[in-house]
């Protein structure tokens, strides 16, 4: 084989792998752009699936609230009032658990559950005057 053959065979082979190489570089780009764009996509499905939890949340603790409300009204009208009922505030259902004494104090305690999100809430009061001593959100009783 003669060197203007071989320089031939050469320069045929090297310019038929330069149309590979682009090829290969565009599926690999294309990949990775595809790559990018997916996982930004399931970040904002996953965000949105936060939102709404917070929202639940929110009406959750906007219904115990209300609810805790509602059972400190009932007991201002009569201090005989135990609780140990469900109520609905604003369309949701909320539970105020048996009221418990501790010495001049009262413990009152409600619960709502919307769909999945749970809020606990606590007040301590003075029985005599209302006063109210504590009130917190509870991850459970």
């Amino acid at each position: 084989m003669n060197k203007v053959t071989s320089y031939i065979s050469y320069s045929k082979f090297y310019h038929s792998r330069n149309g590979y190489i682009a090829m290969t570089s565009a599926v690999i780009i294309s990949m990775l752009v595809i790559s990018i764009v997916f996982a930004i996509n399931l970040t904002g499905y996953f965000n949105r699936s936060n939102v709404l939890t917070s929202e639940l949340k929110d009406v959750s603790l906007a219904s115990a609230e209300g609810c805790a409300e509602k059972a400190l009204l009932k007991y201002s009208e009569n201090n005989s009032y135990a609780g140990n009922e469900n109520i609905t505030i604003g369309g949701n259902e909320c539970n105020i658990l048996p009221i418990e004494t501790s010495g001049n104090n009262k413990i009152l305690k409600t619960k709502s559950i919307v769909q999945s999100s749970v809020s606990n809430i606590k007040i301590t009061f003075d029985s005599v005057d209302m006063a109210i001593i504590s009130w917190e959100e509870l991850p459970n009783f």
